[in-house]
């Protein structure tokens, strides 16, 4: 395996359209669509949107209408999902709509298909009805929808069949990780929350990679929290919300997304510190030299043909900015 520079290390966004407080909804939609547009300009290769259901500070349930938004919105960048939950979907539904989306932006939707539910066990029964869905089934209902797309189904999805709609599994663990190496596809993993699982799963999935019609070598995406700011302090502080938000995960609290805390020790124990730096033990947070030093490091480690950066900051012009000097690293 060869080493891939950072700068030959593509660059995308994963948005989980977060809902601050004192916010709403349609704030995080107007700061998504400003978000897309500056990345855009910058030069970030996709925008990602990620379905999760029965969280208060993620905005993006209705995944593909938020793709659809922000494609309406951009010209150029890539934009899909990071991912849909495939469990919680008919895959004939999950083909008419990336069909459609296919349609009306050409070759610019990617969809990203993960098996987790993206919510707790009693939301997931209220998706799927008649709770006969399970991740286990998800190589079946992969196979099903990419039937709908190759048009070797009885079913015929229109608009969908005959498409060239990108799929990538993504994981935080092995299993999809092999499925993906199996089937020749490109594979996503979830550093952003587990980060010690990425080697493993990226071994496997090398291991287990066959050429196919879409991949000739496999190609791995890793997901990274990055948090940057004009200095290392500030880039800490800013980082709390996120901190917050997990720690709040973990609380089962499900507040919105929390402003910056000067000190996190008068928040959480030293028990539940712990059990975050599991989480969150990649994340990347700093300066942008910091944030170029632990990002060449990370891209060593992985050597991920691409990275994905979570950014999830309260204010929207920080936020901003850390894309900013994430846009000039990876511009150099």
């Amino acid at each position: 395996m060869t080493d891939i520079p950072l700068k030959n290390t593509k660059f995308s966004v994963l948005d989980l359209a977060p809902v601050i407080e004192g916010g709403t909804p349609g704030d995080s939609f107007r700061n998504t669509i400003d978000l897309a547009k500056h990345v855009e300009e910058w030069g970030f290769t996709r925008y990602w949107m990620a379905e999760h259901h029965n969280m208060p500070f993620i905005a993006s349930s209705a995944t593909s209408i938020a793709i659809s938004h922000v494609l309406h919105h951009t010209s150029t960048i890539r934009v899909g999902s990071g991912g849909v939950m495939l469990p919680n979907h008919a895959p004939l539904i999950v083909a008419e709509q990336f069909g459609t989306l296919e349609t009306l932006f050409p070759d610019r939707v990617d969809l990203g298909l993960g098996r987790a539910p993206g919510t707790d066990q009693l939301t997931a029964q209220a998706l799927r009805r008649n709770g006969n869905s399970n991740p286990d089934d998800f190589p079946e209902q992969l196979d099903e929808l990419r039937g709908y797309f190759t048009g070797d189904s009885r079913i015929r999805a229109i608009p969908g069949e005959g498409l060239n709609v990108p799929i990538w599994l993504l994981g935080s663990s092995g299993f999809s990780a092999q499925l993906a190496g199996q089937l020749g596809l490109p594979f996503s993993f979830a550093s952003h929350f587990s980060p010690n699982n990425t080697h493993g799963a990226l071994r496997l999935y090398r291991q287990s990679f066959q050429p196919s019609e879409t991949l000739d070598e496999p190609y791995v995406m890793v997901g990274v929290n990055v948090i940057a700011a004009d200095t290392d302090e500030e880039a800490q502080r800013l980082a709390t919300s996120l901190q917050q938000q997990f720690l709040n995960l973990v609380r089962n609290t499900n507040k919105l997304l929390q402003p910056p805390v000067d000190d996190m020790d008068e928040i959480w124990t030293t028990q539940e510190e712990a059990a975050l730096q599991q989480q969150l033990g990649a994340s990347i947070i700093g300066s942008a030299d910091t944030v170029r030093e632990k990002l060449e490091k990370f891209q060593m480690d992985t050597q991920a043909d691409e990275m994905m950066v979570i950014s999830q900051i309260y204010d929207h012009d920080a936020r901003l900015r850390s894309y900013e000097i994430v846009a000039d690293i990876m511009n150099k």
